[in-house]
């Protein structure tokens, strides 16, 4: 048991203890795409008037556009060895990177809660116990996953990849048994403003991924290729979620109304009865599970990287790790019992605000990554607040901020809809200026500022050489 359970944390993973293929990031993508919440993801575009023809075009679209971001941050994993948002401390500094990281913790807070309102539902009727037990049931459960940690993840997305890919081609058939696939596609009256919310609802999906996606390929070999990262991530994601997100616009468009407020009610009922309705439960709630354990190690991760920038500490002991699982776990089950009963609504407008939050981080990492320090970063110094990235980034922190307020003019919620959404008739495309406009301006702010970018990555704390010393302390060119 102890070669399984993680030791690190937000430290470096060192050379020795790398160890897989870039394809073990397909299967862990796969498995955690594989699953129900994908699913209303996909039918929400149809619920909210999109005729299936278009939702599955857009939500194709912005599972490429999403997924091609979010595998980007992925193939920082093998190069760094850290998790993502330690990462974010070159763009932000070591305790300004806290400011995105609040936000963060309350995406994987909330997406733990929408995760557990669908699979409780599944548990409660697999063991008979309700919904509000299934809930409760099914959190423990992820929290114990999460805390035995990086193995265990993976082995869920193996799992649940081939299980509920077997499941998903068989109520497939099944759900084309009661409707023909080309009465579904039949109707292709278009709409602008319904195609673009298809396209936001599936590249929100994959964009959430981003501020933890590096966390599972950290471990990879410092010498897996980046383009094979990139690729076998953004394959498994995107096949993933398009293959959910597709049942789910034909499931609603089938269903109607009887869609809505019976999701879980309805996919099961496709299965049949007896012994496949159980397992059909099963399945679901491994899917939640396998994205759900995601979700609580990204939190815990998130929230240790917010409270070591403060406090220094860098690795954990067994009871702190548990405590502030037990701490993402407490908090999402408390919002999952609040709202689960107006779960569709309040997801979709979950999603679309997540995502005025993340599109300007990720444009930031990204520039920053790519662009300016050209994959050369200072590991020891993230955790330097005296070091040469500081403790506050001002200017990526300005930059962060223009590109939340940017948005808000074209953002279309069910709280809150911008002055310039009905000039666009409808159409949100928030997310599209949340990734350009601070890609391009922290582009500007800070494409001659190299003061503290190394001339090479420096992987551990130099020796006391003095030439080590003047490589640590002195800036690149």
């Amino acid at each position: 048991m102890a070669g399984v359970v993680e030791r690190r944390s937000i430290d470096v993973v060192p050379d020795a203890e790398r160890y897989g293929t870039a394809f073990s990031q397909f299967t862990l993508w796969l498995g955690a795409n594989l699953q129900i919440t994908a699913v209303v993801t996909g039918a929400l575009a149809v619920v909210f008037g999109a005729q299936a023809f278009w939702a599955i075009l857009g939500l194709l679209i912005g599972n490429l556009l999403g997924g091609a971001v979010m595998a980007l941050h992925s193939a920082q994993g093998p190069r760094l060895g850290l998790p993502q948002m330690i990462s974010s401390r070159a763009q932000f500094g070591v305790r300004g990177a806290a400011v995105p990281l609040a936000l963060v913790i309350v995406m994987y807070i909330g997406f733990f809660a929408s995760g557990s309102v669908l699979a409780g539902q599944a548990v409660g009727e697999l063991t008979h116990l309700g919904e509000t037990p299934g809930i409760i049931l099914f959190a423990v459960i992820t929290a114990v996953a999460a805390a035995v940690g990086y193995r265990v993840i993976h082995a869920l997305g193996r799992i649940a990849g081939l299980v509920c890919a077997i499941t998903f081609v068989y109520l497939g058939i099944r759900l084309l048994q009661r409707a023909e696939l080309t009465d579904l596609l039949a109707d292709r009256t278009f709409s602008f403003p319904l195609f673009l919310l298809a396209v936001s609802l599936a590249a929100s999906w994959q964009l959430a991924f981003g501020p933890y996606v590096a966390d599972y390929s950290r471990y990879l070999p410092r010498s897996t290729s980046a383009r094979a990262t990139f690729w076998w991530t953004l394959g498994g994601s995107a096949l993933g979620s398009q293959w959910s997100m597709t049942f789910g616009a034909l499931a609603a468009a089938a269903a109607g109304s009887g869609f809505v407020g019976n999701e879980v009610g309805y996919v099961v009922g496709l299965g049949g009865a007896g012994v496949i309705v159980s397992f059909l439960y099963f399945v679901i709630a491994l899917g939640k599970l396998t994205i759900n354990v995601l979700n609580t190690y990204g939190g815990f991760m998130s929230v240790v990287t917010g409270v070591s920038g403060f406090r220094g500490q860098q690795r954990l002991g067994p009871r702190a790790r548990a405590c502030y699982i037990a701490g993402i776990m407490i908090a999402g089950t408390v919002v999952a019992l609040i709202g689960k009963d107006s779960f569709l609504t309040s997801f979709k407008d979950f999603l679309l605000f997540l995502l005025t939050a993340f599109t300007p981080w990720s444009a930031i990492n990204l520039v920053d990554y790519y662009v300016i320090a050209k994959e050369r970063y200072d590991l020891p110094a993230l955790s330097d607040p005296h070091g040469r990235y500081g403790a506050w980034r001002w200017k990526a922190l300005a930059v962060y901020a223009v590109g939340l307020v940017a948005q808000f003019p074209f953002l279309a919620t069910h709280f809150y809809t911008g002055p310039l959404v009905e000039p666009l008739g409808g159409a949100d495309i928030s997310w599209l200026v949340g990734l350009a406009v601070p890609a391009v301006l922290y582009w500007l702010v800070t494409r001659r500022d190299t003061s503290h970018i190394p001339e090479r990555t420096i992987l551990a704390v130099p020796a006391p050489t003095t030439a080590d010393r003047q490589e640590t302390t002195q800036p690149a060119g």
